[in-house]
């Protein structure tokens, strides 16, 4: 386990947890805030992530405390002025790029509160894995400000309505509506998210490093950077070649086939 500790109250803002074999989880620990992350949560959780590349096949980022994250450290802004808050937002930044460019699939498993920067993460993560009466939104525009990462994040991820729902009138969703909005993968109840998200976690797992690192570099790319049809079935092509340059996991899933063995994730 690794901590890094809050400068101000000595506490570790983040850990990091070996859960089994190619599994490790992230948590975000700063309970008594909701999860807030400051100026030291955030570059903790850069670290985190620098720290755990390489390292597993499937991230988790959980928060402490029964609540997965309620944004920016709001105590941090309030007496700031435009630079630093432009500094803040910089590193907010830089954790939603140190998520999308990270090797491992990386689940969010939220509930609790999801507020601002918390909804960004649920969005950036590959996938996410919510309690049904999880509490996600974007408060912003009662405090006179855009949602400057969290809402560029949803209307990327969600129809465009459903992006200016939660943009213009800070009305929270649960858990249940961010799966049917294309926001969360699966709504459980609190009591099973931790065995419904490591049961996720431990399936995808099974999968080759190599084809999973290369399958989320093109979800990335298409259609955030790929939307011409032609355009996108050649990204396939590339990426399939750059996964076999790379490992012969290939070559044994189909002399499995031919053999009457199932591969991982197989139906029979």
């Amino acid at each position: 386990m690794t901590e890094t500790a809050d400068q101000t109250t000595a506490e570790p803002t983040i850990l990091v947890n070996d859960v089994e074999d190619d599994i490790v989880r992230i948590t975000l620990n700063r309970p008594k805030k909701r999860n807030a992350l400051n100026p030291e949560a955030r570059q903790a959780l850069i670290n985190a992530l620098h720290e755990t590349t390489g390292k597993a096949k499937v991230l988790i980022i959980s928060g402490a405390g029964r609540t997965f994250c309620s944004g920016m450290d709001l105590s941090q802004v309030t007496d700031a002025g435009q630079d630093a808050q432009d500094d803040l937002n910089k590193t907010w930044v830089q954790v939603q790029e140190e998520i999308r460019r990270h090797p491992a699939i990386i689940i969010a498993s939220a509930e609790g509160y999801a507020l601002g920067g918390g909804s960004t993460l649920i969005n950036t993560c590959d996938l996410a894995v919510v309690a049904r009466d999880t509490q996600i939104g974007m408060p912003e525009i009662g405090f006179g400000f855009y949602p400057g990462v969290a809402a560029p994040a949803a209307q990327l991820r969600l129809s465009p309505k459903r992006a200016a729902w939660m943009v213009l009138t800070a009305k929270r969703i649960d858990g249940q509506t961010a799966v049917e909005w294309g926001m969360a993968n699966l709504a459980v109840e609190a009591e099973d998210l931790e065995a419904e998200t490591l049961a996720l976690a431990r399936h995808i797992a099974q999968f080759d490093p190599v084809a999973l690192e290369w399958c989320k570099k093109a979800l990335w790319e298409i259609p955030m950077h790929i939307t011409e049809w032609r355009a996108a079935l050649e990204f396939g092509s590339y990426t399939n070649a750059q996964i076999h340059a790379r490992t012969d996991s290939h070559q044994q899933g189909l002399k499995n086939f031919a053999e009457g063995k199932p591969n991982p994730g197989q139906g029979r």
